[in-house]
């Protein structure tokens, strides 16, 4: 059954980065007509505007990350009216690791069309241009501030194949990227994508030890991060058969630890090598 839309209308506008020769006749069309303009800083707004040689004739409120949640009803008020609210984030696609999704989800479940005009994306701005592989990846955001729980999760990114995105502020840049060191690797491949589109765009690409190397003495600039996957690891045909032991006597009831032990028992392998090659096996390919 097809939903049923009423009131207004949601647009999400991609805007540029950092060069204005990027927005698109849709957005300068959006600008012009809507009703509302929810921008995520509204002086950066109007000089998008004036750059563009576009007048906005709706109202202008703001909506960031530390009013988000108090202004979302408001809006959503707004599109139950009958009225379009265009959604503007400084750079990038709204609720793409800016605002957006609390007022998306809303006007999704009063039934309001939203609709998007397309844009220009850190994100996959950063991928093509890294060199990495670009066929399936994954964006993490903004990693935790608090360097304990960063590490945390770049530990659980240790052994994921797919090629990473993250977002870093320019300070904690050095940090980040010896801590991404330490658990990814200091061999593992990477590209630090500094100012994308504007005047002093770069793109150091290297491994995530030579990044860390280079970016101690600190780095200016909005930073996005590509890293290279977890190499595939490709089983021995001995291991293979390690491992066929291990799932059997899983299937038959016991723990993995109990199984390794008893197939290193069995078989006179260490049972390190056993335990190593049964991880290796669950590991994406």
């Amino acid at each position: 059954m097809a939903e049923e839309r009423t009131g207004g209308r949601l647009v999400l506008a991609g805007a540029p980065l950092g060069n204005v020769a990027d927005a698109s006749q849709r957005l300068r069309d959006g600008l012009a007509s809507a009703d509302v303009v929810a921008a995520e800083d509204t002086r950066r707004l109007r000089r998008l505007a004036a750059d563009l040689g576009v007048e906005v004739p709706g109202r202008i409120v703001s909506y960031f990350e530390g009013n988000e949640r108090q202004r979302t009803p408001q809006l959503a008020e707004a599109l139950r009216g009958g009225q379009t609210v265009l959604l503007i984030t400084d750079g990038g696609m709204p609720s793409v690791s800016d605002p957006g999704y609390r007022l998306v989800a809303a006007a999704v479940v009063d039934g309001i069309d939203v609709t998007v005009l397309p844009g220009p994306s850190a994100v996959t701005t950063a991928l093509a241009v890294s060199g990495l592989p670009s066929d399936r990846f994954c964006f993490e955001g903004f990693a935790p501030r608090k360097p304990a729980e960063r590490r945390r999760v770049y530990a659980a990114l240790a052994d994921e194949p797919r090629t990473i995105v993250l977002f870093e502020a320019t300070h904690r840049l050095p940090e980040s990227l010896v801590d991404l060191a330490a658990a990814l690797g200091a061999d593992r491949p990477a590209a630090v994508c500094r100012e994308l589109t504007k005047t002093y765009e770069q793109v150091r690409r290297g491994t995530l030890g030579e990044l860390a190397t280079w970016a101690a003495d600190g780095v200016r600039g909005e930073i996005t991060l590509v890293i290279g996957g977890a190499p595939v690891v490709e089983l021995a045909a001995d291991e293979v058969s390690l491992v066929a032991a291990v799932v059997a006597e899983q299937s038959a009831g016991l723990s993995r630890r109990d199984a390794v032990a008893t197939v290193a028992q069995r078989l006179g392998v260490p049972k390190r090598q056993v335990y190593e090659a049964s991880l290796a096996a669950d590991r994406p390919s």
